[in-house]
């Protein structure tokens, strides 16, 4: 995914009495031709430990329609996690890399230093060096999720990684994935630079569970279909309902055919810089990165049929000092 927009600070849904806990409203942002729900960053919460950008997008039916499109872009100072409940969406990179991803499997992409990277729905006259697949199914759903790279690590080499099955564990009528970190045993084997968390929790029956946290993480919850209930406070697709460090489970309930997904991490000591598709430390390394760009120094990104975005005029007062 690719944003233009400035950090927006959306208003807190009112939550039950004696909870400590924020429940915000997604805004919508508009990628290629599709309308997202953007959840983070937020003015005052730039992340939920490394997790710095939530986009749920879906369901959509892009039977005739050209679905996700997003041309090369650069990233900086970031890891993209794709993720799909439905539907198919075809990845490329300047590394060479081209993945057709499914819903249940992963793309983890490590920008590192800078990659660039162009993403869209498989259509029948999508380019693939590949073999198609004999079907597609023409609803797209699914999740962009962005991981801030801590200092140490952001300035490495570009990866791209590609896991096509990843552990699952139950919790009562939860079916868990873990597509990072590790849940209630299940360790997933994509690369972090930080103790994280990301999870699929989907409900094969109406399901509730004392979900196990890790009491060093924060956390964010949400909905993509279905309805939920999380510690008393009601979930819908479009809510993002934030848990502080310190507990150690969260009662979660939900009918049959709800997913929701579930995202932690400890708290980054660290503040961050994000405009556009780059995340940074200071206004030189964005304007670095942005000059970079403009002069094609990511290098191309082969198979993508069209012209790649322009990145957009730098307002130096949109690159404020980082908030937490």
């Amino acid at each position: 995914m690719s944003t233009v927009e400035a950090d927006v600070e959306v208003p807190d849904i009112p939550v039950p009495e004696n909870n400590d806990l924020e429940l915000t409203a997604a805004r919508n942002a508009v990628v290629g031709d599709l309308t997202v729900r953007r959840m983070l960053p937020l003015r005052l919460r730039r992340s939920v430990g490394a997790w710095c950008f939530v986009d749920h997008y879906g369901p959509t039916d892009t039977d005739g329609a050209a679905g996700m499109r997003v041309p090369p872009h650069p990233h900086i100072g970031l890891q993209t996690v794709t993720w799909l409940l439905r539907g198919n969406v075809v990845h490329r990179d300047s590394l060479g890399s081209e993945q057709l991803i499914r819903p249940g499997q992963l793309n983890l992409m490590t920008s590192g230093r800078g990659i660039a990277h162009a993403e869209e729905s498989l259509t029948q006259t999508t380019p693939l060096t590949r073999p198609r697949p004999a079907a597609s199914d023409p609803v797209l759903h699914g999740v962009q999720l962005w991981v801030a790279l801590p200092d140490t690590s952001r300035h490495g080499s570009p990866a791209f990684e590609h896991h096509s099955t990843l552990p699952q564990t139950m919790l009562d009528g939860f079916a868990v994935t873990a597509f990072m970190g590790e849940l209630a045993g299940a360790n997933s084997p994509a690369t972090t630079f930080t103790p994280i968390l990301g999870a699929e929790l989907a409900a094969r029956r109406h399901a509730s569970h004392a979900v196990p946290l890790n009491p060093d993480f924060e956390h964010v919850i949400f909905v993509a279909e279905g309805r939920a209930e999380v510690n008393d406070v009601s979930l819908e697709p479009g809510h993002l309902l934030y848990l502080p460090a310190g507990r150690s489970q969260s009662q979660v309930s939900a009918a049959e055919g709800t997913t929701l997904f579930l995202l932690g991490g400890v708290p980054l000591a660290e503040k961050l810089l994000m405009w556009w598709n780059f995340v940074a430390r200071t206004a030189q390394e964005i304007a670095t990165a942005r000059a970079a760009w403009q002069t094609g120094e990511f290098g191309p990104v082969g198979g993508y049929r069209g012209d790649p975005l322009q990145a957009p005029p730098l307002d130096p007062a949109r690159l404020r000092p980082p908030a937490r």
